[in-house]
């Protein structure tokens, strides 16, 4: 006689992600309003002017450095989780959904269709809630390529580092190293000349 266990299921009526965006730091009427200018404006291909952007990001909360470039495009979650250093450049239809705090230290480059991201579901809980990395860091110069994405588990890409096409990290970067692949693995050094 074979005896089985039934596995749990999930379960969402158990979730309490009801409040999620209210931990994102905001009143509703912000996140509401925020979430207008972002659909209109923001990401809006149409409007090509950066200056505009950062304008509104930066009345939104986000703290952003000199002579940095946002493409149109971009989208940002939350702009009061946001603070860029100088001379950060983040490409069309760049995502970075900033349910915690993301920092792009100076000279950082976050390439088109490329993901930075600070929340996930727990996929062992029933409920499937949600978590939040509190802080995610991209120290100086580091270049996120074209559709790569950082995950939440990453939480520091260190100075220099390069998180190559389509590659997935998901965990810390080290200084001055070229990473590639899913999971992303070392595969080199990145010598600037």
């Amino acid at each position: 006689m074979e005896l089985t266990t039934e596995r749990k299921k999930v379960d969402k009526r158990l979730s309490n992600n009801k409040n999620f965006y209210k931990r994102s730091g905001a009143p509703t009427w912000k996140f509401l309003l925020w979430f207008i200018i972002n659909s209109v404006i923001i990401t809006n291909h149409l409007i090509p002017f950066s200056a505009l952007r950062i304008f509104l990001l930066r009345l939104f909360g986000a703290k952003i450095g000199k002579k940095c470039n946002i493409k149109p495009g971009a989208y940002i979650k939350f702009p009061w989780n946001l603070e860029m250093g100088d001379y950060v450049s983040i490409g069309e239809d760049a995502w970075l959904d900033n349910y915690g705090k993301i920092v792009l230290n100076d000279q950082v480059t976050v390439s088109q269709g490329a993901m930075i991201l600070t929340g996930q579901h727990n996929f062992w809980d029933a409920a499937f809630n949600s978590f939040v990395v509190p802080l995610t860091t991209l120290e100086e110069g580091v270049w996120i390529c074209s559709k790569a994405i950082v995950g939440p588990g990453t939480v520091t890409c260190k100075s220099h580092s390069m998180l190559t096409t389509g590659s997935v990290a998901n965990k810390i970067m080290k200084e001055y190293t070229i990473y590639a692949g899913n999971p992303a693995k070392a595969v080199g050094e990145r010598i600037i000349i």
